[in-house]
């Protein structure tokens, strides 16, 4: 699978979803399944790969600021969403965290911003496939701290000045 092929399965699964994130990965793992389990494996290892291409302190940041505060569980599952929303908005946020103000339309607190299922969907696709747990990746892991210089999460100073045009549209009142 290349990576072409990949963000059309995470663009086909997420415009059926209608904006559901659980149901997004609900049509993912229906999409998965008609794969043959190499195929689903070739996908983990794109999601893990732009998982932790993620882990920076800059997207943490700016997931903060759409939340309303970003615990680090609160910052796995945005991680994931953020996948999910394709390759143009990933893409675009690992550019420029701010940009996520310009880049998102009608976001919902309550429902975006957390795809922990998707996380899970290459996942439960193998085993459904194969019967047993899905192998190692063989992929290195995220480092232990996130990437580039961290950020003082409560000061809403600071969260104003990194992310002005998402302070604008998601925090200021």
């Amino acid at each position: 699978m290349d990576e072409t092929e990949f963000w059309e399965l995470i663009d086909t699964s997420r415009a059926g979803a209608e904006g559901d994130p659980e149901d997004h990965a609900e049509l993912l793992v229906e999409r998965l399944l008609r794969l043959d389990p190499d195929s689903v494996l070739d996908f983990a290892r794109h999601f893990e790969a732009r998982y932790n291409r993620a882990y920076r302190w800059d997207l943490w940041g700016a997931a903060t600021v759409l939340l309303d505060g970003a615990s680090d569980d609160a910052f796995d599952y945005f991680r994931c969403w953020l996948i999910g929303q394709g390759r143009e908005v990933f893409e675009g946020a690992l550019h420029d965290p701010d940009s996520l103000a310009e880049l998102l339309g009608e976001f919902d607190e309550e429902i975006d911003g957390d795809g922990e299922e998707l996380g899970y969907a290459a996942d439960e696709a193998y085993e459904q496939l194969t019967g047993v747990v899905a192998p190692d990746l063989g992929i290195a892991p995220a480092p232990p701290e996130p990437e580039g210089t961290p950020i003082d999460f409560e000061d809403d100073g600071a969260l104003a000045r990194y992310f002005p045009r998402l302070w604008e549209r998601f925090a200021a009142e």
